[in-house]
């Protein structure tokens, strides 16, 4: 039967008879309407937040929307259930803070590039030298059967709706070819897959080669990078909020590493503070002239309202080597 309405108007009952499945439900009916700028603006400060300027505030709402900038709200408020905000709180706060963080997006985001590209870069080369161009279609050298075939589709899926001239030049020039090589298919495939790839592949030691030769001694801490690596990535890809995330994958922080690295790893392994460490670290080995921590510890100046703890940076955190 559908869904219909109890009689309190605030709760949903229904059945499910799908085949194989029998079962009622309750849940919640959503009943909050759309508010228009104004409306929104009265409704913060009947909570306490202060507006200096109105008419700016409603050009930002205007720009961003109410739900994204509420993100940056939360931090101030005294009760998340009523959303009542402490005293001292603003509007122009939370902006400030959006801004803060989507500048860090913008630096995070542009390591990780360079990061990635280094990262395809050595596993085209390595694994291509040890296994041949097709590496990536041989079930013989993995170790998972069905992460491989998802990772096969995976790159099958890119391939087919790439719509890139070498690659249109590749299938034209060899017709009956199912795949092209790796230096070429790679290219197309998202820091998730690459991760994947890397992970099922049962050669340890090319895997090992390549974690040395980004200052790991390991195949495995690099491994947990990676992933973590590329779940931020998708953060700043989707514009989604960064710095005081908990993060659900999260990377292994060695005590040691060849290189200059943090003294102190107590910290929150799912704050991002610990993958900013991870990634400075790999950026100095693609890059040793970057600016990426310089570029941290300036924008953390310029935002003085910011709680770097939020982020799980630790005590005297710029006096660590990494970040000297």
């Amino acid at each position: 039967m559908r869904p219909t309405e109890s009689t309190s108007a605030s709760l949903l009952f229904g059945e499910c008879s799908v085949p194989g499945w029998n079962f009622f439900y309750i849940c919640m009916k959503y009943n909050k309407q759309p508010l228009d700028i104004p409306a929104l603006l009265a409704m913060l400060k009947a909570r306490g937040l202060a507006i200096d300027d109105e008419q700016e505030a409603g050009r930002i709402l205007g720009l961003v929307s109410y739900f994204r900038l509420a993100n940056y709200l939360r931090p101030m408020e005294a009760d998340k259930e009523t959303h009542q905000y402490k005293p001292n709180s603003s509007f122009e706060n939370a902006v400030a803070l959006y801004r803060f963080d989507a500048t860090l997006r913008e630096i995070v985001f542009r390591a990780i590039s360079n990061i990635e590209i280094a990262l395809r870069s050595k596993m085209i080369h390595h694994f291509s030298l040890k296994y041949g161009a097709f590496w990536f279609a041989n079930m013989s050298i993995c170790n998972d059967e069905h992460l491989f075939l998802e990772n096969l589709n995976a790159v099958d899926r890119e391939v087919r709706r790439s719509k890139e001239d070498y690659i249109k030049e590749h299938f034209s020039k060899y017709k009956d070819s199912a795949f092209p090589p790796a230096w070429k298919a790679m290219e197309l495939l998202s820091l998730g897959t690459l991760a994947k790839l890397f992970f099922n592949a049962s050669d340890n030691k090319v895997k090992k080669k390549i974690a040395r030769e980004f200052g790991l001694p390991n195949h495995l801490a690099f491994e947990s990078w990676m992933n973590s690596i590329a779940a931020l990535r998708n953060c700043c890809a989707h514009h989604a909020r960064i710095w005081n995330r908990n993060y659900p994958v999260t990377p292994d922080l060695p005590k040691r590493l060849r290189n200059a690295w943090i003294k102190d790893t107590n910290t929150p392994f799912n704050k991002l503070y610990a993958q900013l460490c991870c990634m400075a670290y790999w950026y100095n080995a693609v890059d040793p002239q970057n600016t990426f921590t310089a570029d941290i510890k300036e924008l953390l100046l310029k935002y003085p309202i910011v709680d770097p703890a939020a982020m799980g940076f630790v005590n005297n955190w710029q006096d660590e080597p990494l970040w000297k």
